[in-house]
Formats: C-alpha cells, sequence, structure tokens
C-alpha cells in the first residue's frame, strides 16, 4: 500500500498553490480556483477548496520535504516572506531541520541529511 494523495484543503486554492509552486520550484500550468496538482509523481500534493469554510489553525498536520541544501531553501524561504518557526538546526539523529508555516498556517518541515565528507 502507497500513500496515493496529500490534499491540503483551502479557502483560496490559487494563493496556497501559488505559494507551494514557488516553494517547490514547480509549475502545474493551472490557475483553477477549485482544485490543483502541485506533485504528481508517486504521492501527490494537492490544493483544493470543498466548499466548507477552513479556520486556518491547522494544527495536526504538517508536512516535511527532504532537501539537498537547508541552507539555501532557508533564504528562499525567508525571501517568500514565510513565518518561521524554527531556523536549521542539527538535530540529535543527525539531520538539519527547519521549520515554518504555509499561508494557511500548515506546518512545513525542511530536512536535510548531512554527509560526513
Amino acid at each position: 500500500m502507497k500513500i496515493g494523495e496529500v490534499c491540503l484543503l483551502t479557502n483560496d486554492v490559487q494563493r496556497l498553490a501559488a505559494f507551494y509552486k514557488q516553494l517547490l520550484e514547480i509549475e502545474n500550468d493551472s490557475n483553477d480556483e477549485t482544485h490543483q496538482f502541485i506533485i504528481t509523481e508517486e504521492t501527490a500534493l494537492t490544493i483544493y477548496n470543498d466548499g466548507t469554510a477552513k479556520n486556518n489553525r491547522n494544527q495536526n498536520i504538517c508536512l516535511a520535504f527532504t532537501v539537498d541544501n537547508i541552507e539555501k531553501e532557508y533564504e528562499k524561504v525567508m525571501n517568500m516572506g514565510a513565518e518561521i518557526i524554527e531556523g536549521p538546526t542539527k538535530r540529535p539523529w543527525g539531520t538539519i531541520n527547519m521549520s515554518f508555516y504555509d499561508p494557511d498556517n500548515n506546518m512545513i518541515f525542511f530536512r536535510s541529511f548531512p554527509t560526513n565528507s
């Protein structure tokens, strides 16, 4: 069994999709106001407005992305104006993590696995 899709529910598909397109450096050639696929590989990331009002206090979900260069990604996120929760920090288990909020206050983690070369 594989996870087929992670979907972020929002009241503003275009705003949230634009954030993720810039963050992930992906273009999906869509300006749909109701539903957009952002990542369409093995596990899809979609942005969807199901017609219900959202409170944007998403406290029980986060997305984590593995990145090659966390310092470069940190600069990009800062330049995008995202609210940083924690800058790049080395964890006891060896990863370097950072966290921030997307425009709907979903928590996002970037992590890198440094090599000992």
